[in-house]
């Protein structure tokens, strides 16, 4: 479900090794997910998760040291950041879950929605900035 391809790549090697790394956690998620048995995998889930929430972190901010370093359109960054202060959110929220009433829900919900999210975000507004960021010599 979560597999890098092509028409992702931003073209800037570091943005597409941290989008990979993304991928992976959730692919991370995914794999709990699709196990069919009745072992608790709490602490492995919110393992994950926390990676995921530091990962984010560190990938939004080096995104955006690097547009206003660059001189991108100042709204476009604003924007931007708003999307990614959203993805922080959501991930927060979803760690604050009672997760033992509902993991495999759960896990399902957040699977579809860091899915739809990161390849929309990649696909749309990372996309916006990364010729931009091409032409000023940043691959």
């Amino acid at each position: 479900m979560f597999e890098w391809k092509p028409e992702y790549s931003c073209q800037i090697a570091e943005i597409d090794k941290q989008h990979k790394r993304l991928f992976e956690l959730a692919s991370d998620l995914y794999d709990i997910a699709a196990l069919e048995d009745d072992y608790d995998r709490y602490d492995e889930i919110m393992g994950i998760f926390q990676e995921l929430s530091d990962y984010t972190v560190y990938h939004f901010q080096y995104e955006e040291k690097l547009l206003d370093e660059y001189g991108y359109d100042p709204l476009q960054v604003k924007l931007h950041k708003l999307e990614h202060g959203s993805f922080v959110k959501k991930v927060t929220k979803i760690m604050q879950e009672d997760l033992d009433k509902n993991e495999q829900q759960l896990l399902r919900d957040t699977i579809t929605f860091i899915g739809g999210w990161v390849a929309q975000h990649i696909l749309e507004t990372d996309k916006n900035y990364s010729g931009f960021l091409n032409q000023k010599g940043i691959r």
